[in-house]
């Protein structure tokens, strides 16, 4: 879904500073020490309004959760949010996850968050989403031995797809679902989520666990995704380019 551009973005980011990190760089390797008082270093790749980093922050205000959101747009909703509820455990960067080895120190992270990341359904764009092998690398890189990924989607062939990109590249994977909410609401739901779940939707997820077999990007590039087109939310399938 697109968003909207919002003419006060700027005033509206001034008054919700106190949740953003406009220097990350400088914080590498240096996040705890930097916020201190907090047992663990979570990130959340991919915010968007912020339902999902505001309510998991504050049901764990004893860890450090670190939103990254390349959409000013919708990341502000997700600042204004925080504010609003007093978090002190929440900041905000607004970068690239692919800068994510400029951000934090190798081991630094104990858990990424990875909620209903655009599929990029063509094969030809594979290599962009956010569980394709190039970026599962850098996401072992920062996390720690026994760090874990916690991604959930709605895309079903996403998922199949991102599930044998985990096995390859060495990740034990642990409580896969294909249908999270089939007992009753489990965890706490984005906003994307919590709309899908009332028209019925199932929600996929999977926890993804790093061990002494994951691939790093010690490893080196990975091989060109190839075949790679996915079903689109609708079952129709996409011409392989």
């Amino acid at each position: 879904m697109r968003i909207r551009k919002k003419p006060n973005l700027l005033p509206r980011m001034s008054r919700a500073a106190a949740v953003l990190a406009t220097e990350p760089e400088t914080l590498r390797g240096q996040w705890r020490t930097a916020f201190p008082g907090f047992s663990a270093l979570h990130l959340e790749l991919g915010c968007g309004k912020g339902r999902f980093t505001a309510e998991t922050a504050a049901a764990a205000p004893d860890t450090l959760l670190v939103a990254v959101e390349k959409v000013p747009d919708a990341m502000v909703v997700a600042m204004e949010r925080a504010v609003a509820k007093g978090l002190h455990n929440v900041k905000f960067i607004d970068r690239d996850v692919a800068l994510l080895p400029e951000l934090f120190a190798p081991s630094e992270v104990a858990r990424i968050y990875l909620n209903f990341c655009d599929p990029w359904p063509k094969s030809r764009d594979a290599k962009h989403r956010l569980t394709a092998p190039g970026f599962l690398r850098l996401y072992a890189d920062v996390l720690a031995p026994g760090g874990e990924i916690w991604f959930k989607t709605d895309n079903l062939p996403l998922f199949a797809w991102s599930l044998a990109q985990l096995e390859v590249e060495g990740w034990t994977l642990r409580e896969v679902t294909n249908d999270l909410h089939a007992n009753g609401v489990c965890g706490v739901m984005t906003d994307y989520e919590a709309k899908f779940h009332a028209q019925g939707v199932k929600i996929n997820r999977l926890v993804a666990v790093k061990t002494a077999e994951t691939k790093t990007t010690a490893a080196g590039v990975p091989e060109r995704l190839r075949n790679a087109a996915l079903s689109d939310a609708k079952g129709k399938q996409e011409n392989v380019i």
